[in-house]
């Protein structure tokens, strides 16, 4: 930390000392950053003030537009922004400062102004004035030395980025929405830059940067450093796009005071508006807020999807409208650079030829795992993992934000993979790497050092498997409240893995195993009672009804309710407040009631025909159905006929199956069995035939087949099948008509990166002995209470 450092830093806290009583701790930072700021602008323009003054007298005559002002004033200044003022802070007197003072913000070039109006500055110029502090603050300012010679852009950089740490973090809900610890900053940036440390040592070297989320700029200016520090001489172009204005203001503001060009970062909507649409970037980083819905603007986002596809950003799928941040993630990847041939490549500077993207974004659990086979997240996961996108993913440690202590990971994904890596993807499990800070911040408890971070980032370098070996961490302090175990739970060692997969390892085809239907049918005296009422939603109310009110009833006047609907109604609304009011018109009408009673007795009839025996073969039942239908005259329509079989059958797993039809070929995997019917009584045995059956959804069950390129996807499944399946339910096969979208095979490709599955340790239970010691120990205080309360 240099002099100028130190006392550039020791004046900021003096005038939020300055401030403290007349305004809140999360208000300094919108004070003090844009008047910090104003102060560099003000130095920095010093050389070519009266230039610039000048020039703009002698054209204000000529009455040009502002656009063609703005040229010549940017030539006069020799920097992309200006101020036309002659005054500056050390030339403002106690009287009409306010005035003054917003006229010399007024002065600024476009870009600059438009800084102070995001940051609302008149509104906190006004809040000084009338606090009586305006003076104080801009004599303050006026005097402290932020010329480029005595502090340079780097330096300034690093002040500003301690500024904005520190007021972010007096705010927690500020801090949580738009500022990304350091230690996180750090991290990501290292582990997207670090592949290319070779090719950013060379000479001329220009790269680009992005930020999606930018908030206040800290993985923009983290990356610059980066890169600085291995080449000083590199040229780093910074983008961003920032939703909330006030974060937008200090982003700007921060690569402004860095020299970088302030149009490259935009205010708006990154998902519904990019404004960097035409845009590709070499690196990017992003921390998206975790778990915001997208539903607000769902229109544009689903038109994108359907309209543009993979010429659009999310043309992989779309996640659940309540979480967008694979929706950022895509975004992102539809930003890297293309590939370019050797032979493109020859005909270029190495150094600044487009070999391609590296991208780091932070994202919650939920992206690695939600979403079953044929989803938009898991279509989301496909895409990047077939396109061998994922180079690795790291576990952070819990309570690492300021405003979540959820588990959180990075991501890294890069279209230039080394050789090494191509078709895998590393997971490194870096929850344990952290150290508990002394004071929270917020939900913010741990951090990590720099020796966390190079665990990290040497197990990424190195590219090997790191099974679990033992850190050298101290172990968490437990609350001693309350009543402590004679045999305390020994804790888990905290450890540090990395682990390595082939990239269809994550993937799995989800195929459909179906039972068939077995029923039984018996047209016994209490299922044909059921008939006098109507299915849902009237099943329950006809029968209340009918118990109160259908005793009066004669052939006549069967299901009249006229006489009695004051009643009905009030039973009704007390017992069955669920029925709208079209619902109750429809029960207290004597229609619903006779066209039951009709069903009812035409069932008996039937039931005359065929008697009340039990069918345990629903296909010969069928048959004898039918014959009965014909013998008896009885019309049933669809309706009519489906109420009437749900009242006579229900599923028995010792019926006969049901028949859906015959066909020529067996082919049992896939539904097509030689059957045989068990003989009856009343029928001799049948000679065997080929069918499918009947499925019955309730018995439908779904299986995960891992993947395996090795093999066809038909081997695949018939061989799972026959291993994991068949044995425990030889009636069962696989739904054929059940294929994916995109390979047309049988069962849906689904993808999932279950990290802690990978990462878990079996940690056994305590031995019986101990916990039943517990126990007694636990029994005979509790004892020992109740008699000293009874005495």
């Amino acid at each position: 930390m240099t002099k100028n450092f130190s006392q550039t830093a020791a004046f900021i806290w003096s005038v939020a000392d300055l401030l403290r009583g007349d305004f809140k701790q999360s208000q300094y930072g919108r004070i003090i950053l844009p008047f910090t700021l104003l102060r560099r602008l003000e130095c920095v323009l010093a050389d070519t003030k009266a230039a610039v003054v000048a020039e703009s007298e002698r054209i204000a005559e000529k009455g040009l537009p502002e656009e063609a002002q703005e040229k010549f004033l940017i030539r006069a200044s020799k920097r992309p922004f200006y101020n036309t003022s002659p005054m500056d802070l050390s030339k403002m007197g106690q009287s009409d400062i306010k005035d003054n003072l917003n006229t010399y913000v007024q002065s600024f070039s476009k870009d600059a102004r438009e800084i102070f109006e995001h940051f609302k500055f008149e509104e906190f110029v006004g809040q000084l004035a009338d606090a009586n502090l305006l003076y104080k603050v801009v004599r303050m300012f006026a005097t402290t030395e932020l010329s480029p010679e005595a502090i340079s852009n780097h330096e300034l950089g690093f002040v500003f980025e301690e500024l904005i740490r520190r007021f972010a973090e007096s705010s927690n809900e500020t801090a949580g929405e738009h500022f990304t610890p350091r230690d996180i900053v750090r991290l990501t940036t290292s582990l997207v830059f670090m592949e290319d440390d070779d090719a950013l040592t060379k000479d001329g070297i220009i790269r680009t940067i992005y930020d999606p989320t930018a908030g206040t700029g800290g993985f923009l200016s983290s990356g610059m450093e980066y890169v600085l520090e291995l080449n000083p001489d590199a040229v780093m172009r910074t983008y961003g796009q920032e939703l909330n204005p006030e974060s937008y203001a200090i982003c700007k503001a921060d690569m402004l005071i860095k020299g970088q060009e302030v149009n490259n970062i935009k205010l708006g909507n990154t998902l519904s508006s990019d404004q960097l649409v035409a845009e590709n970037f070499d690196y990017m980083l992003s921390n998206p807020p975790f778990g915001v819905d997208w539903k607000k603007i769902s229109g544009e986002i689903k038109d994108e999807h359907e309209q543009k596809g993979f010429d659009g950003r999310f043309g992989a799928g779309l996640p659940r409208v309540s979480d967008g941040s694979l929706l950022f993630l895509m975004h992102l990847i539809s930003k890297m650079r293309p590939i370019v041939s050797n032979e493109q490549s020859d005909e270029q500077s190495t150094a600044n030829s487009n070999q391609g993207s590296r991208i780091g974004i932070i994202l919650n659990g939920s992206p690695l795992f939600t979403g079953g086979a044929g989803s938009g997240e898991s279509e989301i996961r496909r895409y990047i993992l077939e396109a061998d996108l994922l180079e690795a993913i790291i576990a952070l440690p819990n309570d690492m934000f300021y405003n979540t202590g959820i588990a959180t990971y990075i991501w890294i994904l890069s279209n230039k993979k080394a050789a090494e890596r191509r078709g895998k993807v590393q997971l490194i499990d870096g929850s344990n790497l952290y150290s508990k800070m002394r004071k929270s911040l917020g939900s913010k408890r741990n951090e990590m050092n720099d020796d966390d971070i190079k665990t990290i980032t040497k197990s990424f370098g190195d590219f090997e498997v790191v099974d679990a070996r033992a850190l050298d961490k101290p172990e968490e302090v437990k609350s001693n409240r309350g009543r402590q175990s004679a045999n305390p739970k020994a804790e888990p060692a905290k450890t540090f893995a990395s682990k390595i997969f082939a990239t269809h390892e994550f993937g799995y085809r989800r195929i459909t195993i179906e039972r068939p239907l077995r029923l039984s049918a018996q047209l016994s005296d209490s299922a044909l009672e059921t008939l006098r009422y109507a299915p849902k939603p009237f099943d329950m109310v006809m029968p209340a009804l009918y118990d109160a009110f259908g005793s009066e009833w004669t052939a006549d006047n069967y299901g009249d309710l006229s006489a009695v609907t004051l009643e009905a109604r009030a039973m009704i609304k007390a017992d069955f407040s669920e029925l709208k009011e079209k619902q109750i018109k429809d029960v207290l009408d004597s229609k619903v009631w006779r066209d039951q009673l009709e069903i009812m007795n035409k069932a008996k009839v039937l039931q005359a025909a065929i008697g009340d025996n039990q069918f345990d073969d629903f296909n010969e039942f069928e048959k004898v159905f039918k014959q009965a239908l014909k013998d008896a005259e009885v019309s049933l329509d669809t309706k009519e006929k489906k109420q009437l079989l749900d009242a006579i059958t229900w599923k028995n797993p010792e019926a006969e199956p049901v028949i859906k039809k015959a066909v020529k070929v067996a082919n049992p995997l896939y539904g097509a069995f030689s059957y045989k019917p068990a003989p009856t009584n009343q029928k001799a045995d049948k000679p065997a035939k080929i069918v499918e059956f009947q499925t019955d959804s309730d018995l439908r069950d779904y299986e995960n087949v891992p993947l395996n390129p090795e093999v066809t996807t038909t081997e695949l499944i018939e061989s799972y099948f026959a291993r994991e399946v068949q044995p425990h339910v030889p009636d069962a096969w696989i739904n054929a008509d059940k294929t994916d979208a995109i390979d047309e095979e049988i069962g849906i490709v689904g993808f999932e990166i279950p990290f802690n599955r990978h990462f878990y340790v079996y940690e056994p239970p305590r031995p019986l002995a101990e916990i039943d010691a517990d126990l007694d120990a636990v029994s005979r205080e509790i004892m020992q209470l109740l008699g000293e309360v009874h005495s």
